[in-house]
């Protein structure tokens, strides 16, 4: 017994809900790759004038996801220190550490990136003094760096895991959830990386996308995306056409 062929309109219904998938991931690999390429663009922008903002300025929702270089004076809260996880520093594991700022101004605290730090083979978390106290008590310490938002956490929860030590580890870097986990009543929506030159904290640099995909790669995929929506579109069309002559 002959099993049924499936209608000319069957098989083409198929291939073009394939075909619109594959297209759909295309366009949000080109949204992505302008996306960070604007990013990059802002990012380039401000280093080159590094006209120095206000810290208040972190605490503006309406900058919440734009690029500012800021200057100013304040202290290290004695709170625990935040410690960013699976963060890659030429081709070696380790953790971005966090520690919050209170302006002397008297704004919103804001969470200070102190640099990278590796882990060892046990995943031993590092400490992560809080930089300055003794010289913090007597007077505010000048900072500057970049205000950004906070990396990307991608499909990651910002889910919080506390420490023995009282320190915060997380996967995902969500101020308002780490403002809750240390007693905050908040922290401003964007965080500061610290200027490479200040002689505080640990290695940095001011790379926007070191843990992630760079724009070129967002286009490759693309590519690869719209050209396999092509390729099943081009197979559909063959088939039919192979269909149409063993009828004929």
């Amino acid at each position: 017994m002959s099993g049924r062929r499936l209608p000319w309109w069957a098989g083409w219904s198929l291939a073009l809900i394939v075909a619109a998938l594959c297209a759909g991931l295309g366009s949000w690999q080109l949204q992505r790759m302008h996306a960070k390429q604007a990013l990059l663009d802002a990012s380039a922008r401000v280093l080159a004038e590094r006209r120095a903002q206000p810290l208040a300025l972190a605490a503006d929702p309406a900058r919440a996801r734009d690029l500012d270089w800021a200057a100013g004076r304040g202290r290290f809260a004695p709170l625990p220190a935040v410690l960013l996880d699976n963060q890659n520093r030429d081709s070696r594991p380790g953790v971005r550490a966090y520690r919050v700022l209170q302006p002397e101004d008297g704004g919103m605290p804001v969470l200070v990136e102190l640099g990278w730090l590796p882990l060892p083979g046990d995943r031993r978390l590092p400490q992560v003094p809080v930089p300055d106290i003794a010289a913090a008590a007597d007077r505010p310490l000048p900072v500057s760096g970049l205000l950004l938002p906070p990396p990307s956490p991608g499909l990651a929860a910002p889910t919080v895991q506390l420490q023995a030590d009282g320190d915060l580890l997380l996967v995902a870097l969500d101020p308002a959830v780490v403002a809750q986990a240390l007693g905050l009543p908040a922290l401003a929506p964007r965080i500061m990386r610290l200027d490479p030159a200040l002689p505080l904290g640990y290695a940095r640099d001011l790379e926007l996308l070191p843990n992630t995909l760079p724009p070129e790669r967002h286009l490759g995929y693309a590519v690869q995306w719209f050209a396999l929506a092509i390729a099943v579109l081009a197979i559909a069309a063959l088939l039919s056409w192979r269909a149409r002559r063993r009828r004929s």
